[in-house]
């Protein structure tokens, strides 16, 4: 099947308001050949079609593997995937160039959003791709700005559900490590888990909260649906980008100010990138313990410098910030990946304000190098709220 005629039954299922179920666009294959195609011909022709107007195309097998991750598109005959382990080439491949762009205008249509010369760039979310079980964040660039052709980023976010038991099992926890984050779950501790991309933020965050008790009523507030932790009593609520006439939008600042209003035990950001921060700490500084969050951040002595600048987005100067962090949070549990692509809780830090008032992350155990200088100041904490 050559690109003319699947634009061309494209366009006729769209403006024929059409399902893109196998008889009608079997229909209009006959009709947009000329009726010269033979069975044979049109159930291959309508595989193809298939793959071209439904799911994530020939992408789709590579979302629905289990343990995948992230799926990157950036020529043709170069695709990536991660499913765990690190990226490697998977053996897909497109006809061209232009079924990729193809393939990145349908799925930013899928998301409400729009892609093409004008707006070049789009970053959306998709639901219903694959099993139905997982949505699927999208971005994707076109050319001239990504200069060697159109680029295609998929993140696979699947419900965060694992317990601690599993990561332990599973030796992403160490057993020292679990111990203190017991602690700090069982003390209502505030704690931040901080991380690079793909690191497991999410899924130790989701796993620590279903540690909580459950006469505990946990309100999350997140950017995409990710979190799902085991609890009886979680609320959810998920942040929604403006459509394509700008309209409809509700920001993470707008939902985090909903979670003080809805009894929350404790407030959980799934992912702190914006001047929901400043909403944030306020909420933690007015008897709401035990709140949590994901932050990026290289380690955790970064993640002061990290808050600062997503707090100057909030119009939060420095000092102000480092007052309310004080106060505010407690911990800071840091997840990374080894080499070989697995993921492991590194180190867990407490934060401390110096001489200077600035707040600082003082290590309390390291997967490395085992006990440090913050164990004892954790620990003291962790006594203190217990009582």
């Amino acid at each position: 099947m050559n690109a003319s005629l699947v634009d061309r039954v494209r366009e006729r299922l769209a403006a024929e308001s059409s399902s893109l179920r196998p008889t009608a666009v079997a229909a209009a294959i006959r009709a947009e050949s000329g009726g010269v195609l033979g069975d044979t011909e049109v159930l291959t022709n309508l595989r193809v079609l298939q793959t071209e107007l439904t799911g994530a195309g020939p992408l789709e097998p590579l979302l629905r593997a289990p343990g995948t991750t992230d799926v990157l598109v950036t020529a043709p005959d170069a695709v990536w995937v991660d499913d765990g382990t690190g990226l490697r080439p998977a053996a897909v491949r497109f006809a061209d160039e232009a079924a990729v762009r193809r393939l990145a205008q349908r799925l930013a249509v899928a998301a409400g959003r729009r892609l093409d010369d004008a707006q070049p760039w789009v970053d959306g979310q998709l639901t219903g791709v694959g099993t139905g079980e997982f949505s699927v964040r999208l971005h994707a660039v076109l050319p001239p700005v990504a200069v060697a052709g159109t680029c295609l980023s998929l993140r696979v976010l699947r419900p965060a559900s694992q317990d601690l038991a599993a990561l332990i099992a599973a030796g992403a926890i160490a057993p020292d490590a679990a111990d203190v984050l017991a602690g700090i779950i069982d003390a209502r501790l505030a704690f931040l888990v901080s991380g690079g991309t793909g690191a497991g933020k999410t899924t130790l965050l989701a796993a620590a909260l279903g540690a909580v008790d459950g006469s505990e009523r946990i309100v999350c507030v997140e950017d995409a649906p990710e979190l799902a932790p085991r609890h009886p009593h979680l609320v959810r609520l998920v942040a929604r980008a403006a459509n394509v006439e700008g309209a409809g939008e509700v920001t993470m600042r707008q939902l985090v100010r909903q979670a003080l209003r809805m009894r929350p035990d404790r407030i959980v950001v799934g992912e702190v990138r914006g001047a929901e921060v400043v909403d944030l700490l306020t909420a933690l500084n007015t008897g709401h313990d035990g709140g949590a969050g994901t932050v990026h951040a290289n380690s955790p002595a970064e993640v002061p410098a990290r808050l600062e600048a997503l707090a100057a987005l909030g119009g939060l100067d420095r000092a102000a910030l480092h007052s309310q962090l004080t106060a505010a949070v407690q911990a800071v549990v840091h997840v990374g990946r080894r080499r070989d692509g697995t993921r492991r809780l590194s180190e867990i830090a407490v934060l401390r304000r110096g001489d200077g008032g600035g707040v600082h992350a003082m290590t309390a155990w390291h997967a490395d190098r085992g006990w440090q200088g913050g164990r004892q100041p954790l620990q003291t904490l962790i006594d203190q709220r217990r009582r």
